[in-house]
């Protein structure tokens, strides 16, 4: 009861003057309310850094997991390739040599002539050498009726060697009318295609050589 009834009649004029035990009681209260406030605020920030460690945690163990489950897999994802790229080599020797590049744009000529085509330009581009295979450009303007065109396109498809056309800014109109007033079902086929031939490994290395690594071209 001395230390109830000696905090009721503290004189707040006169800190110096108050008992003992209230001076010591107060001190304790002080500290203990800095300790209180500055474990608050020390564990406050570490509760944040804790989460967001922990966090990262999760993303690392995530990020372990895949590149561990893509190394397990790697050699057979490899291996692959390897055959992947081994079938694009054998199905790239089916397509015309250098030397047999002449001769098949004769005939793929011959076969427009074959087929009825009015042959206005039929002019080769230089060709550009890829990673297996060269492009070679071909300007051409024919005309001709739909069954003309389709007997053409058959007998590319027919030739001894796999050929491969593609179109590149073709156009496909009715030609213009004659001084009877029609066309006579008449079309003009005008534009770029590209025909493609395999290169042989010399080739294929001059074409690689000094690309970065990576296959960038």
């Amino acid at each position: 009861m001395s230390f109830l009834h000696d905090i009721q009649n503290l004189d707040r004029n006169n800190v110096g003057g108050w008992p003992q035990t209230v001076k010591i009681f107060f001190t304790a209260l002080l500290f203990g309310f800095v300790l209180l406030v500055g474990w608050y605020f020390f564990v406050s920030d570490q509760q944040d850094s804790l989460n967001s460690l922990a966090g990262k945690e999760n993303q690392l163990k995530q990020e372990f997991s895949a590149k561990q489950a893509k190394s397990v897999n790697l050699e057979a994802l490899q291996q692959q390739l390897d055959e992947m790229q081994d079938m694009l080599r054998q199905l790239l020797r089916q397509l015309p040599s250098k030397t047999e590049m002449p001769e098949l744009l004769i005939d793929i000529s011959q076969t427009a002539q074959a087929a009825g085509l009015e042959s206005d330009l039929f002019q080769p581009g230089p060709e550009t050498p890829k990673d297996f295979y060269a492009e070679k450009p071909i300007a051409l303007r024919f005309t001709g009726t739909y069954h003309q065109f389709g007997t053409f396109i058959s007998g590319v498809a027919s030739l001894p060697r796999v050929v491969i056309l593609t179109l590149h800014d073709v156009s496909l109109t009715p030609k213009a009318a004659g001084k009877d007033g029609t066309s006579g079902g008449q079309l003009v086929l005008q534009g770029t295609v590209k025909t493609y031939r395999y290169l042989d490994d010399e080739e294929s290395a001059a074409a690689n050589k000094g690309k970065p690594a990576g296959g960038a071209k």
